[in-house]
């Protein structure tokens, strides 16, 4: 084990904290096994099994855990579905929980006594679960990303393909805190006899309804001779929450369903309560859903529900309630279903006040890098816009009194009533030499912003435009913004400039 410079400081810090404990200790570890006890790699946890931060309670300064790329990204195949399966094996665990985990033996200093270990332990198992912020005060919404993929998804239509893939900081968010290293299924409804179907969790990269990748959830569950085997039902938590009590929620989940033959699925979204340290059980009241269906094979279920203890928050799990009808109940089957979108927000009950529509007011393109030859082959440029929000016409209500104390009307006046955004995808058409341009449906993805961490605004270098864009007089560049709850505006609320060029 090595003990390395605190690199990270305590969230009190020195200047804010003036009683000190073990917590304040980081002890570095690094993934690579540069002076780290155990080698590093699947190794890694021994040295934490040292520091120990659940029981004795030191920290963990964490170092180099691109390991899971960087070690292996020279051999012949490697991609990042293989990535993915090496990063969340070091984190949460094999898929299989019966596969042992080979970890080397590190070369031993001269005179270091043997120091023996059970088998591998994940990392996330030193560490305590927390939950996100609660929703009320920063929206929750994830696509399950973890920052990288193969293509890029806009409601469903993939728009980019990469052979090498792309990488992006900026798009992680939460992958379901509960249903890794494998979903917790419990029979719904009943004291079923029968085993409990087993379910496992991957990112599938082939598709995705914003993003780049889904949650893919697959269950398989074994026959059953039992009279009403014919339907059964489960519950599948996905993520947990800390809310408020008393404070109305709305939950908005996309996904789709695979199911072999003979076999009819309905799902329900529902969120249940969650027990922590032993605390009283908070009562969840639990609205009734809706549910719709969108393109390209995809249903969001939409449902408002609020959180009833005597604390001031409690914790939640969010899932789906899962039943399935079989003709043949006494053979085994099979179902996934594929997580696109999950976003939960305050009602519109609670926030109150008459809601803007966001939208993007106005687009520029500052041309920063002239170019000199025809056809346009070498410019940069700077895409740029702003973000506003439309009220409805307000219908004036009759005032009765010149000391009637009511306003005439109450806008939004939460933190909420203008837009937050959580990127903005970019889109380029061609001005032809004649004639008139195509529209919105005729133009190509170019890319997000978030790489830069600069909001309302994209580089545009033109040796990585395409080149099917790039023989015309001019470029008309599209800005489509992706609210924070995970809504891709109309493009009749998005903005377009026009840049043409002199040559």
């Amino acid at each position: 084990m090595s003990v390395e410079p605190a690199l990270f400081k305590h969230a009190n810090g020195p200047a804010f904290s003036p009683t000190k404990s073990l917590q304040h200790i980081f002890i570095g570890v690094d993934v690579w096994g540069r002076g780290s006890h155990g080698g590093g790699g699947f190794g890694s946890y021994k040295a934490m099994t040292h520091i120990d931060p659940k029981s004795l309670g030191l920290s963990v300064a964490l170092f180099g855990q691109a390991w899971t790329w960087e070690s292996e990204q020279d051999k012949p195949g490697w991609n990042w579905d293989q990535w993915w399966e090496y990063e969340r094996k070091l984190w949460v665990g094999p898929v299989n929980p019966q596969e042992v985990v080979p970890v080397p033996d590190p070369p031993r200093r001269h005179g270091e006594p043997e120091c023996p270990h059970d088998g591998f332990t994940p990392i996330s198992s030193f560490f305590a679960r927390a939950t996100p912020p609660d929703p009320a005060q920063l929206v929750f919404c994830t696509s399950f990303s973890p920052g990288v993929g193969l293509s890029w998804f806009v409601e469903g239509v993939k728009v980019l393909q990469t052979d090498r893939g792309w990488t992006d900081v900026d798009k992680q968010s939460s992958l379901g805190d509960l249903v890794w290293p494998r979903p917790s299924l419990t029979w719904e409804g009943d004291d079923r006899a029968d085993p409990v179907p087993s379910a496992s969790s991957t990112l599938d990269m082939s598709d995705a309804w914003n993003g780049g990748n889904t949650l893919k959830l697959s269950v398989s569950c074994a026959g059953s001779l039992a009279e009403d085997a014919f339907f059964r039902c489960i519950w599948l938590p996905v993520q947990s929450l800390n809310v408020a009590s008393h404070m109305s929620y709305c939950v908005h989940i996309v996904y789709k369903t695979v199911a072999c033959e003979g076999i009819d699925l309905d799902l329900g979204l529902f969120v249940k309560p969650l027990i922590t340290d032993g605390g009283d059980l908070p009562e969840v009241e639990v609205g009734a859903s809706t549910q719709s269906d969108l393109k390209h094979g995809w249903t969001r279920q939409v449902l408002t529900f609020s959180l009833h203890c005597r604390a001031a928050n409690a914790s939640v799990a969010i899932g789906l309630i899962i039943g399935f009808a079989a003709e043949d109940p006494s053979q085994s089957l099979d179902f996934s279903i594929s997580l696109g979108q999950l976003s939960v927000y305050p009602s519109t009950a609670t926030a109150g006040g008459l809601k803007g529509t966001p939208g993007i007011l106005w687009a520029k393109f500052q041309i920063t890098k002239p170019t000199t030859t025809t056809p346009l082959a070498d410019f940069n440029g700077l895409l740029t816009w702003d973000i506003a929000s439309s009220f409805p016409q307000l219908a004036l209500r009759t005032i009765t009194s010149l000391e009637d104390p009511n306003p005439v009307w109450i806008l939004d006046d939460t933190k909420e009533r203008f837009p937050s955004f959580l990127y903005f995808n970019i889109y380029v058409v061609p001005h032809p030499r004649s004639g008139s341009i195509a529209g919105h449906e005729a133009a190509v993805f170019i890319g997000t912003t978030g790489l830069d961490g600069r909001a309302n605004r994209f580089y545009v270098d033109s040796t990585l435009l395409p080149k099917s864009v790039m023989g015309g007089k001019g470029l008309r560049f599209y800005v489509q913004g992706v609210i924070d709850r995970g809504d891709v505006l109309p493009w009749e609320m998005c903005a377009y400039v026009d840049c043409f060029f002199d040559l």
